[in-house]
């Protein structure tokens, strides 16, 4: 928000107005709502663009992160039948062209082009930033298009996927169910209960012969069901903490 309005040549103020700096910047703040400052050193702020380098840095720490979110929809919503399913994302197109009845993950899938050109912006922007020598910053204007494009096409990008994506995103309840009482990691939870060994063959058993581990459990006469319930109780191993 430092602006070095006034500094004329190299930050010296030479020749500039004693009042230019107040008025130009008040106008700014005027026409654009914000809260722009005079620079409190202008020699330093002309010297470089590292606060349009950190800015887009942070615009790429963003984007990152919603691409792994994305990214995760997507996996999570695979399938339907040959992946894992677990959710149901808004459908916004009519199918694939080849495919009758497929439904893509378009937001998703548009948010990441959004990622991938605020990263390619980024690197630009760095590049920028480094080629400037002295006080003399001749690569501004590309810095200031490209910034303000990531700017534009992130903001963008984050509403449509809340709006059009995360906000529609439905459970399939059954078969996460499902996934939860076959999943054999759910041993883990009886290890401090039964030793690691007598967990470690329930896991196996139950993998050989295609079983959950409640019915080995029970099966082998380990622990009775109304403990096996409390210990295997899926909601409340959502809210962490031991066993």
């Amino acid at each position: 928000m430092e602006l070095p309005l006034g500094g004329t040549a190299v930050g010296t103020g030479l020749n500039a107005h004693p009042k230019y700096a107040e008025l130009a910047i008040a106008e700014i703040n005027r026409l654009t709502g914000l809260s722009f400052r005079k620079a409190e050193n202008a020699f330093e702020s002309m010297q470089s663009k590292d606060a349009c380098v950190e800015a887009s840095g942070d615009l790429k720490t963003i984007a990152t992160s919603l691409m792994k979110i994305s990214n995760d929809l997507r996996l999570l919503n695979s399938g339907p039948r040959t992946a894992l399913g677990e959710i149901d994302l808004p459908a916004m197109e009519p199918g694939s062209s080849i495919m009758p009845g497929k439904v893509n993950p378009v937001i998703p899938e548009a948010l990441n082009l959004v990622a991938a050109q605020i990263y390619g912006n980024d690197t630009a922007i760095g590049v920028c930033g480094m080629l400037g020598q002295l006080e003399l910053n001749v690569m501004m204007p590309v810095i200031a298009y490209d910034l303000l494009q990531s700017i534009t096409i992130l903001a963008n990008g984050s509403r449509v996927l809340g709006e059009k994506c995360v906000a529609g995103i439905t459970a399939d309840k059954k078969r996460c169910l499902e996934y939860a009482e076959r999943t054999l990691m759910m041993v883990t939870r009886l290890t401090p209960k039964i030793g690691y060994d007598n967990a470690a063959k329930i896991a196996k058993k139950a993998m050989a012969e295609n079983k959950s581990l409640r019915e080995v459990v029970l099966e082998e006469g380990i622990l009775p069901k109304d403990k096996l319930d409390e210990i295997l109780d899926l909601k409340k191993m959502t809210k962490g903490g031991r066993a």
